[in-house]
């Protein structure tokens, strides 16, 4: 085969592989959406009913709402891309004393997961200078997840921690639908 014969073959799997992403990042919205809901699903699955002595313990984390203005779209997908991320470390911690459904567990992660994956190839990752604000935002995810994170360590990642940040996980991929419903319209 020539070597300009080549070069064609090579630039139609580069335009193929190209389209490919990019028709998966044109249905993004309507795949993170159907991604929400399973977890909002999963994590019902994982936990049954939040337990009553558990009610005492509650504690309020305060999600830093603003990071999921919908007027700031690309800001928007990159702050579900890291609030997946930190969920999915959340969740990859030390799950024993939990005794959540292994299965459901093990299918919450691999969502999360397949999202991050999908998220991370359609986010704009070439700029490697952040706007304040951005950075701002980034800061605020971060540290709410820190304090769910500290209050699971600061329990001992008993039953109760993590039924009550099982709690908050669903408020924040509640928060997360809301916000794609909105981009959407």
């Amino acid at each position: 085969m020539s070597t300009f014969g080549l070069i064609q073959i090579g630039l139609m799997l580069l335009y193929t592989a190209s389209t490919t992403s990019s028709l998966c990042c044109n249905h993004l919205p309507f795949h993170q959406r159907k991604v929400v809901k399973n977890s909002l699903q999963l994590l019902d699955k994982m936990g049954r009913k939040f337990p009553q002595q558990c009610l005492r313990e509650k504690t309020s984390f305060r999600f830093p709402e603003q990071v999921l203005n919908p007027r700031q779209e690309e800001f928007v997908k990159v702050a579900i891309e890291e609030i997946f991320q930190h969920i999915f470390y959340i969740f990859s911690k030390n799950l024993t004393l939990a005794a959540w459904d292994g299965t459901a567990v093990e299918e919450f992660q691999n969502g999360l997961f397949q999202q991050n994956e999908q998220l991370e190839s359609c986010v704009i990752k070439k700029q490697t200078h952040y706007s304040q604000s951005k950075e701002v935002h980034r800061l605020k995810l971060k540290k709410y997840f820190q304090k769910i994170d500290y209050f699971l360590k600061d329990k001992q990642h008993t039953l109760c921690a993590w039924e009550i940040s099982r709690v908050e996980m669903r408020r924040c991929l509640q928060l997360i639908d809301k916000v794609i419903r909105k981009l959407n319209n």
